[in-house]
């Protein structure tokens, strides 16, 4: 917000200097006075009117909501963890689909493109849908949208689960109108977090959101093949997430606070009013970080989407060319190696998203760039491993399976410093908006397009060679084969948001401090960086 010091002040006034410092990881001290100064009669001068000061006692910045009671807290929490468990159901019911993905081929009689484009076309709603969301979140009530958006997929996916082998199609548009309810979700449940907690309590907060993504796929794997190998039909494992979808739509409703945006920064109730949607979007496309860590996004969503679909199909045809298994020719098929890849993949979310969250923090007492410079070099390290799945897997299941897991802890060691990232460069007000931007692009260029593409360029390979279980388990072995390149190109893209991560956020804090309006405006600065006064214009 633009001050000027009030007729008659002559004392000094502490600046924002002191909240810019690049890095600084410690909580605003209590008693801590803001950028305007005081009037001769206790009142505050500012450009927009004047305001009484705060009671004897009372914090001068801190919201009443931050000063209630230590229930409040605990509140939080459980809200954080209510969206979490949404999240975990987000995923499971994503994944449920590629757990029993064998079944579903011989059900409608698809080859691996049509397979693959189950998961294309649910990606391409979701990323479709993901901007209106983001839309919607930063003006209206978000905890409403989240619950309509369980409500909706819940419904879709339980009622897909009964369409018959004659209508492929019907099935491939439910995934797509699931991708719709699921967008309201990944979108604006993030910002929520964001603005309940700060610093390095939201870093812990949103790494236990992310944790939700490969815990969730996993699930995802397991649910889909247990629940198949029970009943001895795959369409009752498309039954199980609605259920749990429509009691964590009601719990979200019940629960979950509407927090004001930008609260935790303590400037709830404080915002002035939200700039258009068009200027949102040209200032986050100038955002350089925002922009390269969007790139590197997408490369984890390519590769994450690709691998997630086609693995556990490709190891059950490398143990049918090592003899260990059998090609499956009806249904109910093997579940195995979906219930080992969902396992690794739960274990190995927990442990990447702990290991990034604790690299990151110790990094941070080195250098001031360690949120990106963790990410890139988990991108750089997984693409190693990514790349030695395929050469185990022509011997040995075991070393496929170690490297597997090594890779994946990598890889998803980047998910919730990713999202802290965008904490970090993003100004409240455009935090839904940037979600789902970054979202829109990283499925664009990301799973929107990899499962299909593996899909057809194995079918492309197995066309110009004759048709056996070699080939088949070959021709999806180099098509994924793509998967490491990109992933590598996913930590250059880090490695660039490096060199722009501290400008960009010092301005995203300068904006919370000053607290601008989106017109010319007279400013008067009493940090190191500005000693007089000068005429700018509102970021």
């Amino acid at each position: 917000m633009m001050c000027l010091e009030s007729d008659g002040s002559s004392g000094s006034s502490p600046g924002c200097g002191g909240r810019l410092r690049a890095g600084d990881e410690e909580e605003e001290e209590d008693g801590e006075r803001g950028c305007c100064g005081r009037g001769a009669e206790g009142e505050v001068q500012t450009l927009s009117g004047r305001m009484n000061p705060p009671a004897a006692g009372k914090h001068p910045d801190r919201p009443a909501a931050l000063r209630k009671a230590p229930s409040i807290g605990r509140a939080r929490v459980a809200a954080a963890g209510i969206l979490s468990v949404g999240n975990v159901l987000n995923y499971l019911d994503r994944y449920t689909v590629a757990g029993v993905l064998l079944d579903i081929q011989q059900h409608f009689g698809v080859k691996d493109s049509g397979a693959g484009l189950l998961q294309t076309v649910f990606i391409c709603s979701f990323m479709v849908a993901a901007p209106i969301f983001g839309y919607l979140g930063d003006r209206f009530n978000r905890k409403i949208i989240l619950s309509c958006g369980i409500f909706f997929w819940s419904a879709v996916t339980f009622s897909s689960s009964f369409i018959t082998e004659q209508y492929f199609w019907l099935f491939v548009l439910s995934r797509g109108l699931v991708g719709i309810g699921e967008a309201s979700y990944s979108t604006i449940a993030p910002t929520i977090i964001g603005d309940l907690f700060t610093k390095n309590t939201r870093t812990l907060m949103l790494s236990v959101f992310y944790f939700a993504i490969p815990l969730g796929s996993g699930l995802g794997y397991i649910t889909g093949s247990s629940v198949k190998q029970v009943a001895g039909d795959w369409h009752w494992a498309l039954r199980v997430s609605p259920l749990l979808g429509m009691i964590t739509g009601t719990l979200i409703l019940i629960f979950v606070p509407a927090a004001k945006r930008g609260n935790a920064e303590q400037l709830g109730g404080q915002l002035k009013a939200r700039t258009s949607w068009l200027r949102d979007m040209k200032a986050l496309i100038r955002n350089r970080s925002y922009v390269f860590s969007s790139l590197a996004t997408s490369a984890v969503s390519f590769a994450t989407g690709a691998l997630g679909m086609w693995i556990p199909l490709y190891l059950h045809r490398a143990q049918v060319v090592q003899k260990t298994a059998e090609t499956c020719s009806s249904q109910p098929c093997g579940t195995k190696d979906s219930l080992i890849f969902g396992a690794i993949t739960c274990f190995t979310g927990f442990l990447g998203v702990i290991t990034g969250a604790g690299a990151t923090k110790w990094c941070r007492s080195k250098t001031q760039r360690a949120d990106p410079l963790v990410c890139a070099v988990g991108m750089l390290g997984s693409a190693i491993f990514i790349c030695l799945i395929f050469v185990a897997a022509k011997s040995s299941i075991v070393g496929a399976y170690i490297c597997i897991f090594i890779g994946e802890t990598l890889l998803f060691s980047n998910w919730a410093i990713t999202a802290d990232i965008l904490m970090y460069v993003v100004i409240p007000t455009r935090r839904a908006t940037a979600v789902a931007l970054q979202s829109f692009t990283s499925h664009l260029l990301g799973d929107a397009g990899s499962p299909y593409l593996i899909g057809f360029i194995s079918d492309l390979i197995r066309q110009s060679t004759k048709e056996s279980p070699v080939w088949e388990f070959l021709s999806l072995g180099y098509a994924l084969m793509l998967c490491p390149f990109v992933v590598v190109l996913g930590g250059m893209f880090f490695l660039a948001t490096a060199l722009f991560f501290l400008s960009d956020r010092a301005k995203a804090e300068q904006h919370h401090c000053f607290q601008l309006q989106p017109t010319w405006s007279l400013k008067f600065c009493r940090n190191s960086c500005c000693q007089s006064r000068v005429l700018s214009q509102n970021y």
